[in-house]
């Protein structure tokens, strides 16, 4: 094989993260009032379409999950060598974008570099001399020519040219999908009526007025808007640095891209964390009172007083040390980085428990007063039965909107860690050590804004549809405001 597969502990939480959805999918399609309450989030117009946006950034996550090691020449004896550096299905596909890396920082879509070097010039004369300009790119705007004055002809043409192409690619695409939606949904509503036509103008009238139970307009205007977004910088990247290059010279659009899989992960795992310390301790405090509801209160009260950003800090300071004095542990950077991912992960969850706690603690004090609770401890049924089979699922409405909602402010303490310093390992690309690199470009002269601004686009763009969708999980699951 050209290639060895690499299983980092972090893939594996993205596989069981994968197989817990799937899992609450089959479990909520069993269950009429999870099926009811999941069928008003698919009602939602703004829900769906950032579940749309959602659904693109999980993709790109997914994609940089898959690990391999490339193979290298065969050695003396003939056994395959395979290079230390890891890399996943994302870096394949988006090799160019990874192995084009200029000298330092160009703007996006320059041809020239951004800082002045000492290069050859030629005269009008023809006679060569020694000169600061801004010297042409190795890969950023090549295929341009220069004209007699040594400037770039034809850039504008060229940009708009591909954008237009990009656009009518993303029209057609947006068309076929559109059509497929309409088809499957006229076949279905003709199997239902019974009817050998199928009525193509009807259902493509409920589409456009938002008849139809779950919001597919609403998911095709979002994945119209995705595709126009997304195929010009496609088609542009495959010549240009659509949103420049770092200090090294690295393309940021290949930075963003790789670091939509640390914020997932940081969001989605710090959140299984989470859920079973918070629903556990919950419970027991609030099922069994007394002396127990005294020491989970005492702790979460604990842990409450104490500065999050300082308790992280050490916490994480804690677990860099014990990385460095183990380096035989790791075979390669990578497997060093990622679990230092997995250890800022768990330390989020641990810290971020208390809240959810102290809501399921106060559920669990109501419910545990009904009568059907009342009934089932009066006939013997075990306590651990009653909380398992009748007050859990009672709490997941409060679980579900409480970690949707708290996905968003993980992303961002990312971030936040990372710009101090405590965040993620140097070596990987996250939108933390992006924005923690653009602290000195900022004080350039003149700034270099596009690092900083890729990596807030984007990250906006993931805590807004991560928020929208919060939203609409809130409004379908919290039954004071179902109607």
């Amino acid at each position: 094989m050209n290639f060895q597969m690499v299983v980092l502990w972090s893939d594996i939480c993205v596989a069981l993260l994968l197989a817990g959805l799937i899992g609450l999918a089959v479990f909520s399609a069993r269950r009429p009032l999870l099926r009811a309450a999941w069928g008003r989030v698919g009602a939602s117009r703004p829900g769906m379409a950032a579940a749309t946006i959602l659904v693109f950034f999980a993709l790109v996550g997914l994609l940089d999950s898959l690990h391999y090691r490339p193979r290298l020449e065969n050695a003396g004896d003939g056994k395959a060598v395979y290079s230390v550096e890891v890399l996943s299905a994302l870096d394949a596909l988006a090799s160019p974008l990874r192995e084009r890396v200029e000298k330092t920082y160009s703007a996006p879509f320059a041809a020239h570099s951004y800082s002045r070097e000492s290069i050859e010039i030629e005269d009008a004369d023809g006679q060569k001399r020694q000169g600061r300009d801004f010297p042409r790119l190795t890969y950023g705007g090549a295929h341009l020519q220069t004209d007699a004055d040594g400037k770039l002809s034809g850039r504008a043409a060229d940009i708009a040219a591909r954008v237009l192409l990009a656009f009518a690619a993303a029209a057609g695409v947006w068309v076929m999908a559109a059509s497929a939606v309409v088809y499957a949904l006229a076949r279905r509503q003709a199997r239902t009526l019974e009817s050998p036509e199928i009525p193509w103008r009807q259902t493509l009238r409920e589409i456009g007025q938002g008849k139809t139970v779950f919001a597919w307009n609403s998911v095709l205007a979002a994945f119209g808007v995705l595709l126009l977004v997304l195929m010009p910088l496609f088609f542009l990247c495959a010549d240009y640095h659509v949103f420049g290059t770092d200090k090294v010279g690295t393309d940021v659009f290949y930075q963003v891209l790789k670091s939509i899989r640390t914020a997932l992960v940081i969001g989605l795992v710090a959140t299984l964390v989470t859920m079973p310390l918070a629903l556990i301790l919950g419970l027991l405090a609030g099922y069994f009172r007394g002396w127990i509801d005294d020491l989970v209160q005492y702790l979460y009260t604990t842990l409450n007083s104490i500065p999050g950003v300082l308790l992280i800090a050490a916490s994480i300071m804690m677990m860099q040390v014990v990385i460095d004095t183990h380096p035989h542990w790791f075979s390669t950077a990578a497997e060093r980085a990622d679990l230092r991912l997995l250890a800022l992960c768990f330390i989020l969850g641990l810290t971020s428990w208390t809240s959810l706690c102290r809501l399921l603690r106060g559920e669990t004090l109501k419910l545990r007063e009904l009568e059907y609770i009342q009934a089932a401890q009066a006939f013997g049924v075990p306590s651990w039965r009653i909380m398992a089979r009748h007050l859990a699922p009672n709490l997941m409405h409060i679980i579900v909107i409480t970690l949707a909602m708290d996905f968003s402010s993980l992303v961002l303490a990312e971030a936040v860690l990372s710009y101090i310093g405590i965040g993620v390992d140097p070596l990987m690309i996250s939108f933390g050590t992006m924005i923690d690199n653009a602290r000195m470009e900022l004080s350039r002269d003149p700034a270099v804004w596009w690092s900083l601004s890729a990596a807030f686009a984007f990250m906006l763009a993931l805590v807004l549809s991560a928020n929208l969708l919060a939203d609409a999980v809130r409004d379908a699951f919290d039954p004071r405001l179902v109607r």
